[in-house]
């Protein structure tokens, strides 16, 4: 284990100052149907409710750290409104104060969070109606704008991954700069399955995963355990989950200046939690790397589903054969919905992600697979839920309309906690913190076509970039032996690359 202790001394002294990093320029929203509002989003008070369960949620003090900790291991920390409204409060408290330099989220017991309580919200509206329909999606608008407030934090935010985190677990970490995988770590956004889909910025996040990872990962539901949702880019660091409280102790030591800006902040706290890392699993290979990753790409890769499912008919592998069986098991509006979501957030910013995913929310809690996938899976646990329409066969694409076109009489856009009226926010396309994880695969094509870069010169030039991060290396050969090969002529590369201007 590389120790980096007097960068930590350095940063309190002011004496650090990181490689400059490229800001991105603020996105404006602008899409049909959701003109900007004029509401300042400080107009908007989040507080608790009477009813509200009291110690749902545990907040600690040390020193410069704050911790979030998500207290209902009876439910696997499942997220429900009382939490939410005991949450919102602090950050914004914290994000004010001098005193708080850190924020880290965690979760009692071997669980950050299971997802929102979706088994709450169906058997509200089964038994309420219509008026469980409209408190389903004012709870979805709590989640979506305390989401955004995490996506958009002006302090470093450090999410412990230690355990299962699925759905709206997945919405409370997956937008930190900090998001720290364990052994335990079971990751996924299983939401096709219960009728639903990838939400708490699924749209966002998803898309912008190397290659078809983040389709793949959203039409089966499938989970990434421990190490591989580092690899992946969903955690940015690994460590042993018996490291966690040292770190935590480590992490309140640190000082910043108050003239320290954001990506000041987040290089040092990236150094510190590089202290905490010993290595990573012996003989746990990249589980998406190789052919699999291959297939997944060139199936993944089109627009519809039709075509989806004939690239993994054609693949004749006991892979394709399950990944096809598992989307067809799944809802076809939740399917069919998803693919286009997928591709449309693409081009969202985050603010816009979570303005239209509500709206996505609000049309899925009115139709019939939300309640009957919960109800069948979740509360009955039984299988086979009876999907309306039954099958992808029996659809097309016509069902996902609703969902993305806006009319008179729905819902207003989602007004967030943070806008442009905050002083240094961003409506970002890209995260502003995409480098502090594993090198991406777009990040790998820049310096070949970019830079004129030689496969060879990639790793060394990243591994003194990312200094040593562990993990680089078996990412970023797996990304070359996939994209480039192996064997290659330095003198006919360098004529190709030349030549792709």
């Amino acid at each position: 284990m590389v120790l980096r202790p007097s960068l930590c001394t350095r940063a309190a002294l002011g004496l650090f100052h990181p490689k400059p990093r490229t800001m991105p320029l603020r996105a404006k929203i602008l899409s049909s149907g959701f003109s900007p509002q004029k509401m300042s989003a400080s107009s908007l008070v989040i507080k608790e409710q009477e009813g509200d369960a009291p110690n749902d949620v545990i907040f600690r003090s040390t020193y410069g750290v704050r911790t979030i900790e998500l207290n209902r291991p009876e439910v696997l920390n499942a997220l429900d409104g009382s939490m939410a409204r005991k949450m919102v409060p602090r950050l914004r408290e914290w994000e004010k104060s001098q005193m708080a330099n850190i924020i880290i989220l965690k979760g009692v017991g071997r669980t950050l969070c299971a997802g929102g309580d979706v088994v709450a919200l169906a058997r509200l509206i089964k038994e309420e109606g219509p008026a469980g329909v409209q408190k389903a999606v004012e709870y979805f608008e709590l989640e979506y704008r305390l989401d955004h407030l995490i996506a958009t934090y002006p302090k470093p935010y450090v999410a412990f991954m230690d355990g299962i985190t699925m759905g709206g677990g997945v919405g409370l970490s997956v937008h930190a700069p900090f998001r720290i995988a364990t052994e335990n770590t079971l990751l996924a956004m299983p939401e096709t399955k219960i009728g639903f889909f990838p939400d708490v910025g699924g749209s966002f996040f998803l898309p912008r995963l190397d290659g078809e990872i983040g389709t793949y990962l959203a039409l089966t539901g499938k989970g990434l355990k421990g190490v591989q949702a580092f690899y992946s880019g969903l955690a940015t660091h690994y460590i042993h989950s018996t490291s966690l409280p040292d770190l935590e102790a480590r992490l309140a030591e640190l000082v910043f200046g108050d003239y320290q800006p954001l990506e000041e902040r987040w290089e040092i706290v990236d150094s510190t939690i590089e202290e905490f890392v010993t290595g990573l699993p012996e003989n746990t290979p990249i589980e998406l790397s190789g052919e699999t990753r291959k297939a997944i790409d060139r199936c993944f890769k089109f627009n519809t589903i039709e075509k989806i499912l004939e690239a993994l008919t054609r693949e004749d592998s006991d892979w394709a054969g399950e990944t096809l069986e598992t989307i067809k098991s799944h809802s076809p509006t939740s399917v069919r919905v998803t693919l286009r979501q997928l591709r449309a957030g693409k081009e969202w910013a985050i603010s816009e992600t979570f303005q239209r995913e509500l709206h996505m929310a609000a049309k899925f809690v009115e139709r019939k697979d939300f309640l009957e996938g919960v109800h069948a899976l979740l509360i009955l646990k039984t299988s086979g839920p009876e999907w309306d329409p039954p099958t992808l066969e029996s659809s097309d694409e016509s069902v996902t309309d609703p969902y993305f076109t806006v009319r008179d009489g729905d819902r207003p856009r989602l007004q967030l906690l943070r806008d442009e009226s905050d002083a240094g926010f961003t409506d970002y396309k890209q995260y502003p913190h995409a480098k502090i994880g594993l090198p991406s695969e777009a990040e790998v094509r820049q310096l070949i076509r970019e830079r004129k870069m030689l496969p060879d010169d990639i790793i060394p030039y990243l591994i003194e970039d990312r200094n040593g991060k562990i993990g680089l290396v078996e990412k970023v050969r797996d990304i070359l032996d996939r994209k480039v090969g192996t064997g290659v002529d330095r003198a006919v590369w360098k004529e190709e690359v030349a030549g792709q201007d």
